[in-house]
């Protein structure tokens, strides 16, 4: 698939608690995975992009902001290219697609939010295919903050 999507999960609650399951999250590409808590809310991570590598995102506590921008020259990219934004919530439960190809930006809507990452790629295999660009490129974070 070349385009993001929302892989939605569900959920089951009895007397024994609640069961949360994905059975349309097909992880059969997935080689690694990895945790991102940020320190605060005013902290934003972005720009960074894959040529290569795709990623599926999962909040494991609180709330995220994640804005997703695909590029179009990899040396010089357009300033005018208009990213998508996704509000990924741990109550929800879904899971955000990012194909190769794009750059990812996000945030913490909440203190000690916890976002999941998995990768098609080993460490080794995508070494070279972190590509970082300017925080405030394509959108200013302040205004997505406040929105």
């Amino acid at each position: 698939m070349n385009s993001p999507y929302i892989i939605k999960g569900n959920t089951h609650t009895d007397e024994r608690g609640v069961l949360k399951y994905m059975n349309d999250f097909d992880m059969s590409a997935i080689k690694r995975f990895y945790t991102i808590q940020s320190a605060n809310t005013k902290i934003i991570r972005a720009w960074q992009g894959h040529k290569i590598e795709s990623k599926w995102f999962y909040v494991l506590k609180g709330t995220f902001k994640i804005g997703l921008v695909k590029i179009d020259d990899w040396d010089n990219p357009s300033p005018t290219l208009k990213p998508e934004f996704f509000t990924l919530q741990a109550s929800q439960h879904e899971v955000l697609y990012i194909p190769k190809g794009y750059a990812n930006g996000f945030f913490a809507l909440e203190q000690d939010a916890v976002l999941l990452i998995y990768s098609d790629h080993s460490l080794d295999d995508c070494k070279d295919d972190n590509i970082r660009f300017d925080t405030d490129l394509w959108v200013n974070w302040e205004e997505i903050k406040n929105k």
